[in-house]
């Protein structure tokens, strides 16, 4: 069975040997990284299923690096950071990460976060047979995981996407946060409610910036929906 590939984005030679040798042992195939720049060079050398990265890097920032991987794939991306702080933990969010997880780490819990990112990725690709989803001027492709507003490409993050399906087959109902935490996160997920918020935020940002409608709408006092 072809082992899948993973990139680990990490200075720290000892950290990078460590989290390399974990993944490899859950029986993934991953390959190290140790500056921003090189991250770069990597990313368009291999399709990468997943990538860890570190923010803190010599050569490119991190937080330039997520940029760069979210103007070129949807691949889910963890990020590593010092902060704990939560409102540092939901920037990152709103940033592009699709999960974060804080240093010091337990490897044992990094992999089930990476394990429940893939598994979710895989189930939401797995859906791609439903057919193009539309509503006003957004479509969106399953096969070829491409959304389009107003004719215009949008690169979504993989929770920003798994979003606006749900809204997009469901255009009439109104998701509480609980619904959409839920939905999309599962009971995989470490975060809170306001990780809702943060994604959901971002994704309007990102639809509206394209378009005249203003797509999400917040029902005050239950959650969002897609606006008429």
């Amino acid at each position: 069975m072809t082992k899948i590939p993973i990139l680990v984005v990490e200075d720290d030679a000892a950290i990078n040997r460590l989290l390399c040798e974990a993944l490899s042992g859950a029986g993934y195939d991953p390959a190290g990284a140790f500056s921003g720049s090189e991250a770069l060079l990597a990313l368009d050398a291999k399709p990468w299923k997943c990538v860890i990265l570190d923010l803190m890097l010599p050569g490119k920032p991190g937080g330039e690096v997520l940029q760069a991987i979210r103007k070129r794939a949807n691949v889910p991306v963890v990020v590593l950071s010092a902060k704990t702080d939560k409102e540092s933990k939901l920037e990152l969010l709103g940033g592009g990460a699709d999960d974060y997880i804080t240093k010091p780490f337990d490897v044992d819990e990094l992999l089930a976060r990476v394990s429940a990112l893939l598994r979710r990725f895989t189930e939401y690709a797995a859906c791609a047979s439903e057919g193009e989803l539309s509503y006003l001027d957004i479509r969106m492709n399953p096969d070829a995981r491409e959304v389009t507003v107003g004719g215009e490409a949008v690169h979504l993050t993989l929770r920003e996407y798994e979003l606006l399906r749900l809204f997009l087959r469901h255009p009439r109902k109104v998701y509480s946060r609980s619904n959409l935490y839920e939905s999309v996160w599962g009971a995989d997920f470490f975060g809170d409610e306001r990780t809702v918020n943060v994604h959901v935020s971002n994704l309007r940002a990102k639809l509206n910036g394209l378009s005249p409608h203003k797509h999400i709408r917040a029902v005050w006092g239950v959650g969002f929906r897609l606006a008429e």
